[in-house]
C-alpha cells in the first residue's frame, strides 16, 4: 500500500485516541486491519506513539477565571444578658445583645478572589446576613477590588475598588480570625464596617508580604497584607454609602512585622487619616425640655485620628495593644447643636494559645475603652464605652470553632436614641459557632 495513505489513515485513526490500557477499544485501528490495511503491530505502535505525544504536549494553561478561589465563614450568635441592666444595652454592630434576640446569624461571607494575571488580583465578598440600616437585613457587597501590581514581585501596587480602610490593626484583622466576637468600638467608630470606596498605594517587601500571608496562614490571628507602607483616600462616609461632600478623606499608614532571633513574631505601627464627614440630623428633644428640633451646627465637620499599634503575636503568649486621638462631630450636653470635640480610646488585649489533642484552646482577656462620639449615628451623639472582655476561642477542628465571651459593661452609651442614656454595670454572655468552608 502507499506509504502516504497508510501514514494517513493511521493518523486519522489515532486522532482521537482512547487512553492507553484500552488498546482493545479502538474501531477505527481495528477496522483497518481487519480490512489488512495495516497489521496489528502497526496498530499497535500507532497507539503508542498517540500516547506518548499526548503525554508530551504543552499543559494548555488554565484561563484566569479557572484560578478563581471560593470561600468564607458563617457565624452563628447567641446570647444572654446576665442583669436588667443588659436589657438597656445597644451595641450598634451586634444585634445579638438585645433582649428580644435569640438566634442570630451574625456572619455569612463567602468570598471569591483570584488572579487575572501575574500583575492584576481580584477580590470579592458578600455579606448574607448584612444590616442596610433597615430594621431586616440583606445581602450586602463587603469587598469588590482589585490589586494593580507594579512589578513581578508585586511588592508595589495599587488597591482600588470597595475594600477595608487601612487604618489601625483591629480593622483590619478578618473577623474570621479574630477571637473576640466584635471589634472595640474605640478604632471601629473611625470606620463602621471597616470598608468604603478609595484608592491606595501599597508597598511591601516580598519578605513582609510572606510573613503577613504566614500570619493568617499559621493561625497566629494576623491582619492580612495591606502593605507596610500605605497612602490613598476613600470617600469618608462609610461602607456602600455615597461621598456627600466631593472631599475625600486622606489616609497614611506605615505598619512593620519583623520576627526576633528567638522566633517570636511582633508587629508595631502607626496611622492617620483627615477629612470632613457630613452627618445625618433629625430632630430631637433638648435636654431642658421643650420642642423637638434638628441641632444646629455645620454641614460638615472635622474628622480626623491618629493611631498606634503593637501586637506580639500568641507563640504562645499574645499582646495586642492600639489606641487612637483626634476629633469628630459630636451633639453638644444640651442636645441643641452639632460641634468639633476631642476623642480617644483604644484597647488592650492578652490572649494565651494552646494546642491539644489537634484543637486549638485561645483564653483572652481585653480592656475596651472610649471617650468621643458616634459619627455615624443620626446626630452624632457622645459615645462613651468601657468594658471588660473574658472569654474562649475553641478551634474544634479548622473547619469550626466556637466562641464564648463574657462582657461587663462599666459604662455604654446608648445611642440609638435621646436621650442617650449610659448603661452601667451590664453583663452579657454570647456564645457563637463559625464554620468556615
Amino acid at each position: 500500500m502507499n506509504y502516504i495513505l497508510k501514514t494517513t489513515l493511521l493518523a486519522a485513526s489515532t486522532l482521537a485516541v482512547i487512553p492507553a490500557g484500552a488498546q482493545e477499544r479502538n474501531p477505527a485501528l481495528d477496522l483497518l486491519v481487519k480490512k489488512g490495511i495495516i497489521t496489528a503491530e502497526e496498530r499497535a505502535q500507532a497507539l503508542e506513539q498517540a500516547a506518548i505525544a499526548k503525554l508530551n504536549a504543552p499543559a494548555k494553561p488554565a484561563s484566569w477565571y479557572e484560578k478563581l478561589k471560593i470561600d468564607g465563614y458563617t457565624q452563628l450568635r447567641f446570647t444572654e444578658q446576665l442583669n436588667d441592666a443588659a436589657d438597656l444595652l445597644d451595641v450598634p454592630a451586634d444585634k445579638s445583645t438585645k433582649p428580644t434576640e435569640s438566634f442570630l446569624i451574625r456572619r455569612g461571607r463567602f468570598k471569591i478572589s483570584g488572579d487575572v494575571s501575574p500583575r492584576l488580583h481580584l477580590y470579592s465578598q458578600l455579606d448574607f446576613q448584612a444590616s442596610t440600616g433597615a430594621s431586616s437585613l440583606s445581602l450586602q457587597a463587603r469587598d469588590l477590588y482589585a490589586d494593580i501590581a507594579f512589578d513581578d514581585l508585586r511588592e508595589h501596587r495599587a488597591r482600588v475598588g470597595l475594600s477595608k480602610v487601612p487604618y489601625g490593626w483591629v480593622n483590619l484583622q478578618s473577623s474570621q480570625n479574630r477571637i473576640v466576637t466584635e471589634r472595640p468600638e474605640a478604632l471601629n467608630s473611625a470606620v463602621e464596617g471597616e470598608r468604603d470606596v478609595g484608592v491606595y498605594y501599597m508597598y511591601a517587601s516580598k519578605e513582609s508580604r510572606d510573613l503577613f500571608k504566614s500570619l493568617v496562614k499559621d493561625g497566629l490571628k494576623g491582619s492580612g497584607d495591606y502593605g507596610v507602607f500605605t497612602i490613598g483616600g476613600y470617600n469618608g462616609q462609610g461602607l456602600n454609602k455615597s461621598d456627600l461632600n466631593g472631599e475625600p478623606h486622606l489616609l497614611a499608614r506605615l505598619s512593620y512585622p519583623w520576627k526576633s532571633e528567638s522566633g517570636q513574631i511582633y508587629e508595631a505601627g502607626v496611622g492617620a487619616y483627615a477629612g470632613k464627614y457630613v452627618i445625618s440630623r433629625a430632630a430631637v428633644t433638648p435636654a431642658g425640655g421643650g420642642a423637638a428640633a434638628v441641632p444646629s451646627g455645620g454641614t460638615e465637620f472635622n474628622d480626623r485620628r491618629t493611631c498606634v499599634t503593637f501586637i506580639m503575636y500568641p507563640q504562645p503568649f499574645g499582646i495586642e495593644a492600639e489606641w487612637n486621638w483626634g476629633e469628630g462631630p459630636q451633639l453638644n450636653g444640651d442636645r441643641t447643636s452639632i460641634g468639633v470635640e476631642s476623642l480617644n480610646g483604644g484597647y488592650v488585649m492578652a490572649s494565651y494559645q494552646l494546642n491539644l489533642g489537634g484543637s486549638v484552646y485561645t483564653p483572652f482577656v481585653r480592656w475596651n475603652y472610649f471617650d468621643g462620639a458616634r459619627k455615624f449615628a443620626t446626630n452624632a451623639p457622645k459615645f462613651v464605652v468601657n468594658e471588660i472582655d473574658l472569654g474562649l476561642e475553641w478551634q474544634v477542628r479548622p473547619e469550626y470553632e466556637i466562641q464564648v465571651v463574657y462582657s461587663f459593661t462599666k459604662e455604654r452609651t446608648n445611642t440609638a436614641s435621646a436621650p442617650y442614656n449610659v448603661v452601667e454595670d451590664a453583663q452579657r454572655l454570647a456564645l457563637q459557632l463559625q464554620f468556615n468552608y
